[in-house]
């Protein structure tokens, strides 16, 4: 089957499904009106979806075979849109400003062609749609719900925006892609006082105001310079009058990292020197990590065999662009820990104004262009990798 060219075929059915997906906008774990959806296109299709965890599966092909998984996270983000797209979500607090009704839309056209070519295919493929990728949650849920179970290697997306044009794909083979994310919550724990009586209190926020100050230095003067290591601090609260010291002060943020090593020696690091410092003014710091996701690495010599099947696409224009690295995670890491995994960035942004806003911005537009090309990359490359290992 020549999927670009169906894919072309389909797109208009791909743009309703992400249109929809995007109008209905959904965040976390709890994704009721998107697995509801995919699972009725599903089947549709003529596949048997099933609940893994908080997500969708399904599996086609023939017996015998590897398994190859294709994954698409499907949630979006806690917060406002301002895209001017007449099928914006109209909660105004859920938006799809980082692209996931995209991933789930593609992978939905992907199942359908694969699905028409199933005799052709030499082995399985097992569909991933995934919640909660932006709270780092999604993937470890299903993978403790089986989803990996007797998968030999997964392939997944993301589109991209900005001033950019259709039908560049990113990828990285072998180095750090994505950096990790460690997600941290810092309870400093005092002891309450009148402002007026600062003697009598044991004061959290004066404690807070050191810590993050000292794990600024963290990154000053205790990291490697050639190593990417960035830690941040968004949020900061403590006490709810203004003349009453407070028991507890509450810093969360986030530490990211490209190396392995640095982020096991500054994970440790930020617990030492956080409860040190509250002990050194008399008070107490409890750390919880909210979140634990490894860099993204993909396996060399897989990417070199996507590639290779990309370039076999007849897709106009289309442009590979290597050793792409961000600083922003995925928790597509997940996975690729465990089986060997490629995954590829597709640009889907616009040369004029429209790509000015970033992902994660209430503005940002997405290039509708970039559907087939997704469609085609997941089908094309997974038909041909159960050829190659079949």
């Amino acid at each position: 089957m020549d999927y670009y060219q169906r894919a072309v075929e389909l797109r208009e059915e791909t743009v309703s499904h992400r249109r929809w997906l995007h109008s209905h906008a959904e965040v976390g774990l709890e994704m009721p009106k998107a697995q509801k959806y995919v699972m009725e296109r599903l089947r549709e299709a003529g596949l048997t979806p099933a609940p893994c965890g908080h997500g969708v599966t399904a599996e086609l092909g023939s017996m015998g075979g590897k398994t190859l998984l294709l994954r698409a996270d499907m949630d979006a983000l806690p917060m406002p849109e301002e895209s001017g797209e007449s099928f914006a979500c109209p909660t105004g607090t859920e938006a799809h400003t980082c692209g996931h009704d995209f991933h789930a839309a593609m992978l939905l056209t992907a199942a359908k062609m694969l699905k028409e070519n199933e005799t052709a295919l030499t082995g399985r493929i097992r569909l991933m749609f995934q919640p909660a990728e932006e709270t780092f949650e999604g993937a470890k849920d299903m993978i403790s719900n089986g989803i990996l179970d007797k998968v030999d290697a997964a392939l997944g997306c993301h589109v991209a925006p900005g001033r950019m044009p259709v039908g560049l794909f990113m990828y990285n083979g072998g180095g750090t892609m994505m950096y990790s994310v460690d997600g941290f919550r810092i309870t400093v724990h005092g002891r309450s006082a009148h402002g007026a009586y600062p003697q009598s209190s044991i004061d959290p926020i004066n404690i807070g105001v050191h810590i993050y100050l000292a794990l600024e230095a963290l990154i000053a003067r205790e990291t490697d310079p050639s190593k990417a290591c960035v830690l941040t601090i968004g949020n900061f609260a403590a006490g709810s009058a203004p003349n009453i010291i407070p028991d507890t002060a509450v810093l969360q943020g986030t530490l990211r990292t490209n190396d392995r090593d640095s982020r096991e020696k500054l994970v440790r690091r930020v617990r030492e020197v956080s409860q040190r410092t509250a002990e050194v003014y008399g008070g107490s710091a409890e750390i919880q990590r909210i979140s634990q996701v490894p860099p993204l690495i993909c396996d060399r010599s897989m990417t070199e065999e996507v590639v290779g099947y990309m370039r076999e696409l007849p897709i106009p224009g289309l442009t590979p662009v290597p050793e792409m690295s961000a600083s922003a995670s995925e928790d597509f890491a997940v996975i690729a820990e465990k089986v060997p995994s490629v995954f590829l960035y597709l640009s889907a942004g616009y040369p004029d104004e429209r790509g000015d806003a970033p992902a994660h911005n209430p503005k940002v537009r997405f290039n509708e262009d970039v559907c087939p090309i997704g469609s085609a990359c997941l089908a094309h490359c997974a038909t041909r990798w159960l050829e190659e290992h079949s």
